[in-house]
């Protein structure tokens, strides 16, 4: 099987071309591929199919080619990752299997409408968060409490004082099962000056990334209810780059770059 391996912000990203729809990505065989050490590695896999032989999204196939088919690294299958389909675009573009420079995209959150910035940078209508009430996460003794934001995948943002470069994220933080039944992506971040914000991220099903947009989106929801906004432009700091995310009353906006680093064949069997 062909494979591309591209990321955005370092959130990186195992790309299978598939576009009949005729490949069954195992959770196992995703586990194997994301494998740090034994596999290419990578925070996920991308499966390229177009929307009208996947029976998930066919719904969107009238305003959308492609499907983004997003496995987390341990093989579970997740709604929507932010970079992901800037990632996703990125291949599509390169491999000339879109036209212009603005096109949809099916995911399992819904229709995403994708712009490509004369930088190169991608920008991505992420969709207007929705923010349900507040919850709590713990890590190393200590709570925090944040907004629960729904960006097609859940979230949980949370603004501490502690310095996040100081965190030890190399275990899930605890969170409420009751409110996040099916689990949750938790940022901790730091409000830094006007509308600029310090991230890092848990990613449920992944760990800790060095990146997450629609994390990124959930950060930059949160850090503006503190500043008694609902609009703006923010700047979100991520351990792997700087993610640009617009904030309006109806959507919401999220730009950075994403880049294609390798291809080749993938050889690794379940």
């Amino acid at each position: 099987m062909r494979f591309l391996k591209g990321h955005g912000t370092e959130n990186d990203f195992v790309i299978l071309p598939d576009p009949d729809g005729v490949v069954d990505v195992s959770a196992a065989l995703v586990a194997k591929i994301c494998d740090r050490r034994a596999g290419i590695g990578a925070d996920g896999v991308l499966r390229v199919a177009r929307t009208e032989h996947s029976h998930e999204v066919s719904d969107q196939a009238a305003q959308a080619e492609w499907f983004m088919d997003y496995r987390n690294s341990d093989g579970s299958v997740a709604e929507m990752c932010g970079n992901g389909v800037r990632v996703f675009a990125r291949y599509l573009i390169d491999s000339k299997l879109v036209d212009g420079s603005e096109f949809a995209l099916a995911t399992r959150g819904g229709l995403r409408k994708v712009r490509v910035e004369q930088n190169g940078d991608i920008t991505v209508d992420m969709g207007r968060p929705v923010v349900h009430g507040e919850s709590v996460a713990s890590l190393g003794g200590h709570e925090y409490h944040g907004i629960c934001v729904d960006m097609g995948n859940p979230h949980l943002a949370c603004a501490i004082g502690d310095p996040v470069a100081q965190l030890d994220l190399s275990h899930q933080p605890g969170f409420d099962t009751v409110v996040f039944p099916a689990g949750v992506n938790i940022e901790l971040f730091n409000p830094v000056g006007t509308s600029r914000a310090v991230m890092r991220v848990f990613e449920r099903g992944s760990g800790e990334t060095r990146s997450c947009g629609t994390g990124a989106v959930a950060t930059a929801v949160a850090a503006a209810h503190l500043s008694g906004d609902k609009t703006g432009t923010w700047t979100i700091e991520v351990l792997g780059g700087t993610l640009t995310v617009i904030l309006e009353e109806d959507t919401s906006y999220l730009s950075g770059p994403a880049v294609i680093v390798a291809s080749g064949e993938l050889t690794l069997a379940e």
